[in-house]
């Protein structure tokens, strides 16, 4: 049976964990969740690793919610080039979802976003897993998660 890893903090204000177990419940069947909450987007490269390499994980969604000062930005770029690391080192796909908190102008919004965002990439992870063709279909059409998407441009 194929596991699909979830790697989420408790920093973030929003369960983004819950989001994406939830998501996946209504995707589809033939796998188990793994969660692993550490407690910041620093953390998460390790869990990943972790998850794939002792929990035995095929895909890991890493879940982070980094703040809007220019330390917070510092530490999520940091974050994403340890998970960019631990996918070349394990040969696995670790969908990175980070919401930052200024992308939204109030909690409401925040909220919405990060639970859109970790709900369309827990079905790109399991489509990764069980339907790439899936995602093939999807090339070049502007797809964005958790905002609208945008139209595809083609050549005149």
């Amino acid at each position: 049976m194929k596991t699909i890893g979830i790697a989420d903090t408790t920093f973030a204000r929003f369960d983004m964990g819950a989001a994406a177990v939830g998501e996946l419940e209504k995707t589809g069947t033939g796998f188990r969740v793994e969660r692993y909450t550490v407690p910041g987007v620093k953390d998460l490269p390790v869990a990943c690793k972790k998850l794939i390499e002792e929990r035995g994980c095929d895909i890991v969604m890493a879940l982070g919610m980094p703040g809007p000062k220019d330390k917070d930005k510092m530490c999520a770029h940091e974050a994403s080039a340890g998970l960019i690391e631990a996918q070349l080192m394990t040969n696995k796909h670790i969908i990175e979802v980070f919401v930052h908190e200024d992308e939204a102008g109030n909690d409401g919004e925040l909220a919405f976003l990060a639970d859109r965002r970790t709900r369309e990439h827990a079905v790109n992870a399991y489509c990764l897993l069980f339907r790439p063709d899936h995602l093939g279909r999807k090339a070049g059409t502007g797809q964005r998660q958790g905002f609208a998407d945008e139209n595809s441009i083609r050549l005149r």
